[in-house]
């Protein structure tokens, strides 16, 4: 049996390829993959060596549902036929002699993973396209758990991509008083479905007078402040939002190479700094997607783009050439 596969060389060339399924192990799990999720983020920060998690070629991709298929010995949790939702494929992958970066390696029509890997049954009441985007929601609730976000707070979010609608979700869920804040009319709108109580278009504002949009919701600024869009450039603009002795949480991956910023005006406010990493691990995914099942965060609102596997060459391509303005979230499906 093999398992098609979605790589990336050091040209940014995608295509699929076929790699053999090794012989199940006694704890491993073999999973059908139905959907995977895009990341137009990390991802593609990956394919410009923007973040470096080693040498081309890649299979990028870490979030996926699938359907157990066959399990090991002693596998006791998982049964065929169980849906999962999953965070890395460890199916081993050489092409032309050359071991492949597996960047989490999701984009593949089959997953082996361990039993204790990162892997866990589905609820019932998700549908499969919508889990397979589970992990950018997990790493805004993530964030706002750490900065302690509280009833009653007000909340700006700077760049509203998938990472920061997740994290609004999140603060609005706890009461909050949330603000979005982005160049692109479409993600604002998306803010509005995901609960966002203010919208402000930055587009043609002076960093004074988006200071000034903010501050007439709450004088003095926001108490939390997210910067969600990973441009170094942009933290100039977010740190000012902020009051005094509020809360700045660096939400975007900014990259390998040193960030530089003002420092004067977080100096000034006296602002407390949070800097989180990953989607916050099993307890932040269940939470999400319990939310999801209820309702209460309508995630499957920001799936813009659903292609077969067959189609996602091509789709990465479009993607890296920034051909799609108006691509948000994005699936693939395997099965």
């Amino acid at each position: 049996m093999k398992s098609s596969v979605l790589i990336c060389t050091a040209q940014q060339e995608f295509s699929l390829q076929e790699f053999d399924i090794p012989k199940l192990g006694s704890n491993d799990l073999l999973v059908r993959c139905s959907w995977s999720g895009v990341s137009v983020g990390t991802e593609f920060a990956v394919v410009r060596n923007k973040i470096d998690y080693g040498p081309y070629p890649i299979c990028t991709g870490y979030q996926a549902v699938g359907y157990v298929e066959e399990t090991g010995s002693n596998v006791s949790k998982f049964a065929p036929g169980d849906k999962v939702y999953y965070r890395r494929n460890y199916l081993p992958m050489t092409l032309n002699g050359q071991p492949l970066t597996i960047c989490s390696g999701t984009h593949a029509s089959y997953a082996l993973m361990p039993e204790d890997a990162e892997v866990e049954h589905l609820p019932a009441d998700v549908d499969d396209a919508t889990a397979a985007l589970f992990v950018m929601p997990s790493v805004g609730y993530n964030a706002v758990d750490m900065a302690g976000v509280q009833l009653g707070d007000v909340v700006a979010f700077h760049a509203v991509g998938l990472i920061g609608l997740g994290a609004l979700a999140a603060a609005r869920l706890r009461g909050a008083v949330t603000i979005a804040i982005d160049l692109n009319s479409r993600r604002l709108e998306m803010a509005e479905e995901m609960g966002a109580e203010y919208t402000i278009n930055a587009g043609g504002l002076t960093p004074d007078e988006l200071a000034e949009r903010v501050h007439a919701i709450q004088p003095g600024g926001a108490d939390v402040v997210f910067e969600g869009s990973g441009v170094p450039a942009c933290l100039d603009l977010a740190f000012p939002l902020a009051r005094l002795r509020g809360k700045f949480v660096f939400l975007g991956h900014y990259g390998k190479e040193p960030v530089s910023f003002n420092y004067l005006v977080p100096h000034g406010k006296q602002l407390t700094a949070f800097f989180p990493c990953n989607d916050g691990l099993a307890a932040c995914r269940a939470a999400v997607l319990r939310n999801i099942a209820t309702g209460a965060i309508p995630w499957e609102k920001t799936i813009t783009h659903r292609v077969a596997a067959s189609e996602s060459p091509d789709l990465y391509a479009k993607i890296n050439r920034e051909e799609l303005p108006d691509l948000f979230g994005a699936v693939i499906r395997w099965s």
